[in-house]
């Protein structure tokens, strides 16, 4: 399936899909830190859920574990990497306590081959509230999630586009350094 951001939403198929992208907007030049969404062309490379929470979405998905964390540390080794705790370096918890990442897709950005500093962890996963930012990832209500989550298979691909505009925001696309 060919996933497609749009100014109406996440295109899957024939459904558009009302998300959130990131609060540093859509950016050619994506960074660590900047909370922005990534422009290009993007394949689907995992799937996470969270065992005690949510059924399994689909065959291939992995369950979210106590310890499982994701490293942002721009200069170790692991940096946009799956990591397990103990790890001293900066990391996200992959297994929160809120709903946010109760089903996790994982997308290839800057990813395996991760180039320090050009951001990590770009996500698809459910929003906090409708229409909310993200801290560069797409967001979208548990139910369509959970939907895509069954629909879609590893390397499927995700387009996102310079958009010039993002709904109910001001022009959003960075090409260069603020």
């Amino acid at each position: 399936m060919r996933l497609l951001l749009t100014p109406m939403g996440l295109r899957a198929g024939s459904r558009v899909i009302p998300c959130a992208v990131g609060r540093g907007g859509i950016r050619t030049d994506k960074r660590e830190g900047d909370g922005a969404t990534p422009v290009g062309r993007h394949r689907i490379v995992g799937l996470l859920y969270r065992p005690d929470r949510v059924t399994r979405p689909a065959a291939w998905a992995r369950p979210i574990l106590p310890g499982d964390l994701w490293c942002d540390a721009s200069d170790h080794p692991a940096y946009n990497h799956p990591v397990r705790a103990p790890f001293g370096p900066s990391h996200e918890a992959m297994r929160r306590p809120d709903p946010l990442y109760d089903i996790v897709l994982v997308t290839d950005w800057n990813w395996p081959d991760a180039r320090p500093g050009a951001g990590s962890a770009i996500f698809l996963h459910q929003w906090r509230r409708p229409g909310f930012p993200t801290a560069g990832c797409i967001a979208m209500a548990r139910r369509d999630l959970a939907w895509l989550a069954s629909a879609v298979a590893p390397g499927d691909v995700l387009d996102i586009p310079a958009l010039p505009r993002w709904p109910g925001r001001k022009a959003t696309v960075r090409h260069g350094k603020d």
